[in-house]
């Protein structure tokens, strides 16, 4: 049986799981209020942090879920996952609306590595 790993432990939730040579990170958003393209960057800023922490990086990412407070916003938040994303990297990816946990957030996205 392969040990789990974890990274980060809160109360709730760790911010970083490994297991079997897979990792996978809490949900990440950005700053409150800010716009859709800050709040992504922020995401994909904090993504990148989490991924190095764990021993891996963006170009071994298997899947993403991205979530966004209005849909409206589709097109704003791919502007920025497009350029974030290495080519010939891109991960099985999902993205929905949903309401975020606080009203002044746009996007949260979760992602799920290889090492």
């Amino acid at each position: 049986m392969a040990d789990i790993e974890r990274m980060e432990i809160k109360q709730r939730m760790s911010k970083i799981v490994k297991h079997n040579g897979t990792v996978y990170l809490c949900g990440q958003v950005g700053n409150r209020g800010d716009s859709i393209e800050e709040q992504t960057k922020e995401c994909l800023r904090r993504i990148d942090a989490l991924l190095e922490q764990a021993g891996t990086d963006r170009t071994r990412i298997l899947q993403a879920i991205v979530w966004l407070a209005d849909m409206a916003d589709f097109d704003a938040m791919n502007s920025v996952w497009d350029a974030w994303v290495p080519e010939g990297h891109a991960p099985a990816r999902a993205c929905g609306e949903a309401k975020l946990a606080s009203p002044e957030l746009k996007v949260e996205i979760i992602i799920t590595a290889a090492c």
